[in-house]
């Protein structure tokens, strides 16, 4: 879709996918792009590149979901960060694994991971982090931020500071915890935090769970909404309903057989 391709599982398929890689001491990447996210990609190369360098891409927004059915080439559902968060934590708890939160406001992640360690008590919490604003830009800070969660040796980090920060961010400690999972979750952290208030599930799977995030933060995100993502959600549509050709990609695992 737009050059970006997305692999047709599960929120259950991608977190099987992440324990089998952990449990072979291979670390990789999920990213879950939705109608914002997309709509960089399209027009800003970087966006792009921090996208198809993701070892799983999954659809975290209904129009997405929805233009690939139009297309011809269906997802089978929409996969949330918000969501991940969850059973990927749940999950590690089962196989004694360790979280690292990082993101959110001052004591966000805190609070995340008491709420995270009291729902699953097998999960590890390596430590949490809710960096300054603008420490990416900070060299000094951005090392030191790298070097805590490096220092931590997690089995998976949360990165929660939105796209493309949180990408750019993994970027550069992908390298250094090569065996380690990455998830960029944007708001996920102050949704388990309880310091944001999640949609409704009803908004969720009826696709206006934007709406809900608008009427909680209008002055941040009516322009982007409104004038950018709503028409651009709305071209991807049409386009996806004039042209119906495309092949799905094929499911993780990606590793050879052999490597299984």
């Amino acid at each position: 879709m737009h050059g970006i391709e997305f692999d047709p599982i599960r929120e259950d398929d991608v977190v099987r996918h992440v324990i089998h890689e952990l449990s072979a001491d291979r670390g990789g990447q999920i990213v879950t792009p939705n109608v914002d996210i997309l709509r960089r990609a399209v027009r800003d190369g970087e966006a792009r590149r921090l996208l198809v360098g993701a070892d799983v891409v999954v659809a975290d927004g209904a129009p997405v979901i929805w233009a690939s059915r139009l297309g011809g080439t269906p997802l089978p559902v929409r996969v949330a960060g918000s969501d991940l968060i969850w059973s990927l934590s749940r999950a590690l708890a089962g196989q004694g694994g360790s979280i690292y939160l990082l993101g959110g406001e001052p004591g966000t992640a805190a609070r995340a991971e008491r709420v995270l360690r009291d729902r699953f008590p097998g999960l590890a919490t390596a430590g949490h982090l809710s960096p300054p604003f603008g420490f990416d830009t900070r060299p000094e800070q951005f090392d030191a931020v790298c070097a805590e969660v490096t220092a931590a040796r997690p089995d998976l980090v949360f990165v929660g500071l939105g796209f493309p920060k949180q990408e750019r961010v993994i970027a550069r400690l992908r390298p250094l915890l090569p065996r380690s999972w990455f998830l960029g979750c944007g708001a996920a952290i102050g949704f388990v935090a309880g310091v944001h208030r999640r949609a409704p599930v009803w908004m969720r799977r009826s696709g206006m769970e934007w709406l809900h995030r608008l009427a909680a933060e209008p002055g941040r995100l009516a322009g982007r909404y409104l004038v950018h993502d709503v028409p651009f959600a709305l071209r991807l549509l049409a386009t996806a309903t004039r042209s119906r050709v495309g092949t799905p990609r094929i499911p993780v695992p990606r590793r050879p057989e052999g490597d299984a």
